[in-house]
């Protein structure tokens, strides 16, 4: 578990670059995400996820 901490620090700083360096673009980015269908979004969410897992799975050895 040493390692969560390290890693939901470099989620929240990969997640604040983008409203940070492009606050305009960010804010259309998330119009259009509101705008899909919800099923849209727990497909690209469970991809995420997924991709995430097996991220950690591989190079967490």
């Amino acid at each position: 578990m040493d390692w969560l901490l390290p890693a939901l620090a470099l989620v929240l700083i990969v997640e604040g670059l983008g409203p940070l360096l492009f606050p305009n673009k960010w804010r259309r980015y998330l119009l259009q995400v509101s705008q899909q269908p919800s099923n849209q979004l727990r497909q690209i969410g469970g991809v995420l996820v997924v991709f995430g897992v097996l991220l950690l799975l591989y190079f967490g050895e």
